[in-house]
């Protein structure tokens, strides 16, 4: 067991959350729920919590009622290597969902998502600051990033 994990609260939608997640991230699984008896907020019987793991990380899924909603001061961010991961992973957890710039996303379920190719850090602290504020700008102008373009700014021919 992992000594800090996150545990994500949704409204009643957690198994579906669950099943979501773990179909678009290969190296996935959902383990036992528990239930909600007679004491508790929800109807005895109902899923009260889904432990599931994503890439080797361990997750709570819990259906706690309407009180508190995601926001975007906290995200997930998902390093890509190839541009056929960015795209791959931006389509599947925008579906239902909605685009925000600079590779941001809210999922269907009001997950805020960072879809970053894992060169940005590269490309981003060069030593060269005119490279460094090229990227910036072209990353400050895309919504899905696209490292073709990313490169070409941090080269300085686009």
């Amino acid at each position: 067991m992992q000594k800090i994990s996150t545990c994500l609260w949704f409204n009643n939608q957690a198994e579906e959350a669950v099943r979501h997640y773990t179909s678009i991230f290969k190296n996935s699984k959902v383990l036992d729920p528990a239930f909600y008896h007679e004491e508790g907020y929800g109807e005895p019987g109902t899923v009260m919590t889904v432990p599931f793991e994503l890439e080797g990380r361990e997750f709570l899924a819990l259906n706690g009622g309407p009180e508190f909603n995601f926001t975007n001061a906290i995200s997930f961010m998902v390093n890509c290597e190839t541009q056929e991961e960015v795209d791959y992973y931006w389509d599947r957890l925008l579906e239902g969902g909605e685009a925000e710039q600079c590779g941001w996303l809210k999922d269907k379920f009001g997950v805020s998502w960072q879809i970053i190719p894992s060169i940005i850090a590269e490309l981003m602290q060069d030593k060269d600051p005119e490279r460094s504020k090229r990227v910036m700008k072209a990353m400050l102008s895309m919504v899905k990033l696209d490292i073709n373009l990313l490169k070409k700014a941090y080269n300085g021919t686009e």
